[in-house]
This record gives structure tokens, C-alpha cells and sequence, in this order.
């Protein structure tokens, strides 16, 4: 029977750091185009790029980690049986951090063994490794790298499982992760139940994100014989296993990074598998609700490579497994209103012939990896599985290991106090008080007003649920919440909704109220963003001279006087910023422009020697800051003019430091 237990472990790990107190809003559309050829049939596309642009609020950003590691203590909880042993990271979203069929000692997936955040989750701060749940919108979760809420589930028969479940603040989603390992089983079961808890449609999202070892002798099998691809930033329909006379499914053919969506037809089995050189490794596969699969790869140039190394350190590479509710991660699907999902997902060891899982035949090895999924577990069992799962999920817990921030009892008391009834299923046990963070917006729910408190103090968190903007545009009408964080607040909500006249509204009022660098700030990005630079600078100078003058504001006052061409300004603004400020990696990257623009190239080259952790994924500000230095010197030297031939011929014949490279495309001609 499988066991649980509750353990500490110490990794390396970077300190997170403190939430970014500047909201950032959602994208101006809400959907994303993709263009697509005439391979992707006309069903493929309708909801590709819906309502997927950009969402953070009412979340924080997590942007204030570096790069240096030391000793820290993690919550971990084990799962069990005979064969299979599975660990999971609480206080990092619930992933799964290592998976070991204990008959081979077999490590299935490439394990967490360090906390190292990296610029690539919605919220910036993200990890590799395990398998980490994606909910809600496209990108990696708000809660990656945050608390999220566990607790032992026991049933009639003593059986324990694992229940792993948060509330997600952007669409009103309730998520519940059950972890289950019947006796003798050598498959580990997900059941995932996903709750619409609004009163309308919402668009949802779900991929369950793997990570796996990486090496010239694994490949990725799938139960699909077509993949849709970007080629020159067009999605196609392609046929496996090929691309430009590559066999993408060995994964270090590929020299930049890349990601293929692989076309499961609706009458398939949905399953994806890597395996090595000896025939064996993971195999994950689900009831038919989770159907999409996706392969990505870091590439094995020097950005690639330096991606992994940042995330995992040296001498590991793993590339990314995925499964989710949709054919690609490029669309959301409409759930409507009050509804609830659920699927199964399971994990385990797959071991076949080599030789026909390294066929040259895609038909013969895919049919391979068929041929003994369903040997060892058969679909009939897993519909079995499923449907005991669904009853299970249903069961209260005995124990609350973890709770999380705070959120989801806020939501409960909110329930409670609005007579709506239930809304976020029982099974689902949050922590029966809230804490500091939510203690303004409960008296906002039980005695009518929002409490003002000092601008040095900052907005605290923000909300953007149509109920609480409710809650919070009474209040103000009747004078309860007429303040400065009052109206502030009402702002980031009206923003949030679309409302973006009314947004400028209530930050003009919190004001009146009290001049902030909070409300000018906001009214900067609101001009920034409608192409108004000189607007936008006006109002971050305001936001800096008023105060308070938060790191992250520096940033992005920076960043408007570099656009705006406000060289001597900048250079004044960062002569006179405190000490401790200089540190702030973007700060140093605009001192490095800022002596690229003024010609003092060893100032640039001393930027460069500072080993970067915030570069966002896709992001090529190092490589582009090293090419401009290089082209300088030349020019400099050579007494050659630094022009676009110049420029082009430096990019093309020099190679920048590897520390600095995290390119994930070709340079293009």
C-alpha cells in the first residue's frame, strides 16, 4: 500500500526576493495572431491565439532573485508504493520534482536539485525541471514558484493519496491534483479536476509541463504522425519525423531552440514517451480530454546551452514534454460558465525493444511504444482508474500538510459573506483564517471600506475580480474608500477590465487625494503604451520627484529616457540614484547603454563581466550590447565608419562570450 510522508530537504537555492509593488498590465488586445499556411486545416484554427495575450494582474511580479546559491530548506512530500516513488514541491507550485521506478532505480524525469529562477513564467521567476502544472493562461503559472495548498487524502480502505489544489485569482479557476498510486501499480495517476466557479465563459488553459533527461540517444515518440511547426514564423502541418532532412525526435539535431505540437487524431490514444538508447524511460499518457502533446528543445548552440546551464547548472541537459487541453499551447478553450473538467493523466516506466523504438520507421516505432502501453496498461484500466479517481476526488482531506498565501480562504469568506452559496468545491480545505496580505480586503467585504494607509507603505496586493471591483466602486461612491489607495486601486481594476478612460479617471483622483509615484507611474504607462513618449516621461519624472522612489520605478524611468533619447538626463538620473540601486540588474544595463551612447566602451565592457540572472526568455539585450561594443572598437581602431556593413559584419564573424549568449534563434540575414 502506498505510504505518504512529509520530509525537509536543503538545496541550492537563490533567495526569491521581494514582489514587484508596480502593477503590470494586461496586453492591449486580448487575442494573438498567428499566421498559419495552407497545410493547417480551417478547424485547426478556431481559437488559435484566443484570448492568449498577455494577463499577470492581480498577481505580483517575482523579479527581484539573482544568481547566488546557498542552502535553503524545501518542503517535500512522497508518494510511495513498491515500484514507483514520486516527490512533490509544495511551496513551488506542487510540481512533481523527481519520479523513480524503484525496480531500475530509473530517474523518469530530469529532477529539481536546485532553486535557480529564471526570466520566463508570467510572473518572470521560473524553474526547470519535474513537472510543473500550468493553469489558466498561456505561459507558465502565476503560482510556479509560490506556495500552493496540500493535504493527505485517506479513504475507506486507509489508502492515502496526495491532493495538491489553489485557487487561481485572473479567471476565478479552482484546480485540485490528486496523486494516486494504488498498491502494485506501476503507474503513477494525476486526476485533475478544473473548476469554472464565474458566472460566465472563460478561456482555460492546461499543460502539464515535463521535463526530461536530454542526450544523442533518446527520442521522443508520440502517438501522432504530424506536428504543426513554425517555419520562418509560420505555423504548418508537417509529417514526423523529419524537418529539413533532420529527425527531429532526437532532440539534439536541433540547433536553435524549437517546439512542435504534435496532431493526435480524436480517435487516437493521447500518449508521448522518451526513451534512450536501451529501450526504456517515461511514458505519460491520459484519458482523451488532454489531448494536445508538445515537444520542446533548447537547441545545442551557445544560447541553448547556456539556457540549461543557467537553469541547472553544468554537465545536465533536458529538453520539455507536454500535455494539454488543447492541440497547441497557442489557443485557449471556451469553458463555460460554472462548469467542471476533469481528466487522468499517468506516468511510468516504458521498456520495449530498442531497435523498434529507434526504428527509421516513425509507423514501426510509434507502434512500438502502442503495442506495450497497452500491455501494461491497457485503456480499458485506465477508464477504470479515471472513474474511481472521480469518486476519490470527492473525499475530504484527513490532514492540511501546506497552505498557501492566503487567497483562496479570502475567496471562501467572500462566498460566505455574499450568500452565493459554494462555489469552490468542498474537497478543496483552505486555511480557515487569511492572512496579512488579504486583511484590507476583508474589511472591505465586512465593513464597507478599502483602509488607506502610507504612500511609503505602497498598494499592498491588487484585485481585479469583477466582485471585489464591485465591492470597491460602492465604496468609493459612498466615501468610504475615497483616498489615495482607494482610488488607486479602482484604477488597476478599471485597467484590468478594459476600462482604460475610467482607469485615468481614478488615478488623476487618487492624486487629488495624495500625489503618489504609484498613480503617476500608472498614468506614465498609459501614455507609454498609446505611443505618447514625451507624456509618459512627464509623468514618470512626477512619479520620481513625488515619491516614493521604489527600484523598480528607477527601471522603468530608465527605460522611457533611453527611448526618448534623454541621454544627458539619464545620465544624471543614475549618478544620483542611492548605491544599493546600481545593483538592480536592469539598472546596470542601462548604465552599459548609457556608455555605449557616450562612447566610453570599457564602461560597457565592465557591465558585461556581471554574471546576468533576469534576461528574459527571448531576450537579447547582452548579445546586442556586445555586438554594438565590438562594432564601436573596430570602428574606433580601424578608423572604419560604424555603419550597417559594419554592424552586419561584426554579427556574422564574432562570437560573443557564452556567459552571454542566450540567443534562441538564428540571427537572421
Amino acid at each position: 500500500m502506498a505510504t505518504l510522508t512529509v520530509n525537509r530537504i536543503s538545496m541550492p537555492a537563490a533567495k526569491l526576493g521581494d514582489e514587484n509593488p508596480l502593477p503590470i498590465f494586461r496586453a492591449a488586445e486580448p487575442n494573438m495572431d498567428f499566421a498559419t499556411d495552407e497545410t493547417v486545416p480551417e478547424d485547426f484554427k478556431n481559437y488559435l491565439g484566443w484570448q492568449t495575450g498577455y494577463r499577470v494582474l492581480p498577481y505580483r511580479m517575482q523579479d527581484g532573485y539573482g544568481r547566488e546559491l546557498t542552502p535553503r530548506e524545501f518542503t517535500v512530500i512522497t508518494l510511495q508504493n513498491e515500484y514507483i516513488k514520486a516527490s512533490f514541491l509544495p511551496e513551488l507550485g506542487g510540481r512533481m520534482s523527481s519520479l523513480v521506478d524503484l525496480a531500475t532505480g530509473c530517474e523518469l524525469l530530469e529532477p529539481v536539485v536546485n532553486f535557480q529562477p529564471v526570466n520566463i513564467a508570467l510572473r518572470d521567476a521560473w524553474i526547470a525541471g519535474g513537472v510543473e502544472w500550468n493553469v489558466g493562461q498561456l505561459g507558465h503559472h502565476y503560482l510556479t514558484c509560490s506556495p500552493i495548498n496540500a493535504a493527505r487524502v485517506v479513504d475507506e480502505a486507509s489508502e492515502e493519496s496526495l491532493r495538491l489544489y489553489a485557487w487561481d485569482r485572473v479567471k476565478g479557476l479552482a484546480y485540485q491534483i490528486d496523486a494516486y498510486l494504488p498498491d502494485g501499480s506501476k503507474h503513477l495517476y494525476i486526476h485533475v479536476r478544473l473548476v469554472n466557479t464565474q458566472d460566465e465563459q472563460v478561456s482555460a488553459y492546461w499543460w502539464s509541463n515535463i521535463g526530461v533527461k536530454q542526450s544523442a540517444d533518446r527520442r521522443i515518440l508520440v502517438s501522432a504522425d504530424q506536428n504543426l511547426h513554425h517555419t520562418g514564423g509560420i505555423l504548418a502541418l508537417m509529417d514526423l519525423p523529419m524537418l529539413n532532412g533532420r529527425d527531429i525526435t532526437y532532440t539534439t539535431n536541433l540547433d536553435y531552440s524549437n517546439e512542435f505540437y504534435f496532431d493526435i487524431p480524436k480517435s487516437a490514444r493521447p500518449w508521448v514517451a522518451c526513451v534512450d538508447g536501451s529501450g526504456q524511460g517515461l511514458v505519460q499518457t491520459s484519458t482523451s480530454r488532454l489531448c494536445g502533446r508538445k515537444l520542446f528543445a533548447w537547441g545545442t548552440r551557445s544560447g541553448g546551452q547556456r539556457w540549461q546551464q543557467h537553469l541547472l547548472g553544468e554537465g545536465r541537459e533536458y529538453l520539455e514534454i507536454q500535455a494539454g487541453l488543447a492541440r497547441t499551447q497557442l489557443e485557449h478553450v471556451p469553458m463555460p460558465a460554472r462548469a467542471e473538467w476533469s481528466w487522468t493523466e499517468a506516468y511510468g516506466l516504458l521498456q520495449a525493444e530498442p531497435e523498434k523504438l529507434h526504428s527509421s520507421s516513425w509507423s514501426d516505432a510509434r507502434q512500438a511504444v502502442q503495442s506495450q502501453l497497452e500491455k501494461q496498461l491497457p485503456q480499458a484500466d485506465m477508464e477504470l482508474i479515471h472513474a474511481d479517481l472521480e469518486r476519490r476526488m470527492l473525499l475530504q482531506p484527513a490532514e492540511v500538510i501546506c497552505n498557501d498565501e492566503g487567497w483562496g480562504s479570502l475567496e471562501r469568506q467572500r462566498e460566505a459573506a455574499c450568500a452565493e452559496g459554494p462555489r469552490i468545491p468542498s474537497s478543496l480545505v483552505f486555511a480557515p483564517e487569511c492572512q496579512e496580505d488579504q486583511q484590507p480586503w476583508l474589511t472591505l467585504l465586512h465593513e464597507g471600506t478599502l483602509p488607506c494607509r502610507d504612500i511609503k507603505d505602497g498598494p499592498g496586493c491588487y484585485m481585479i475580480q469583477n466582485e471585489w471591483h464591485e465591492l470597491l466602486e460602492r465604496s468609493a461612491a459612498k466615501g468610504g474608500s475615497d483616498h489615495w489607495l482607494g482610488w488607486l486601486h479602482l484604477g488597476v481594476m478599471r485597467h484590468e477590465a478594459n476600462d482604460l478612460l475610467g482607469a485615468r479617471d481614478a488615478w488623476i483622483l487618487s492624486i487629488h487625494r495624495t500625489p503618489s509615484s504609484w498613480a503617476y507611474r500608472n498614468l506614465a504607462v498609459l501614455e507609454q503604451r498609446a505611443g505618447h513618449n514625451q507624456a509618459a516621461y512627464e509623468y514618470f519624472e512626477n512619479a520620481w520627484q513625488t515619491g516614493p522612489q521604489h527600484p523598480s520605478l528607477a527601471v522603468e524611468f530608465a527605460g522611457i529616457m533611453e527611448v526618448c533619447g534623454k541621454w544627458d538626463e539619464l545620465r544624471k538620473f543614475l549618478s544620483e540614484l542611492p548605491t544599493n540601486y546600481g545593483t538592480h540588474e536592469r539598472i546596470m544595463l542601462a548604465y552599459g547603454k548609457l556608455a555605449l551612447h557616450f562612447n566610453e566602451l570599457d564602461g560597457v565592457d565592465q557591465i558585461l563581466q556581471h554574471n546576468f540572472a533576469n534576461i528574459r526568455e527571448g531576450e537579447v539585450t547582452l548579445t546586442d550590447l556586445w555586438f554594438a561594443l565590438q562594432a564601436k572598437r573596430i570602428s574606433d581602431e580601424q578608423g572604419v565608419p560604424l555603419d550597417d556593413a559594419l554592424r552586419a559584419k561584426v554579427r556574422r564573424e564574432l562570437v560573443p562570450p557564452s556567459r552571454l549568449d542566450y540567443r534562441m534563434a538564428k540571427e537572421r540575414d
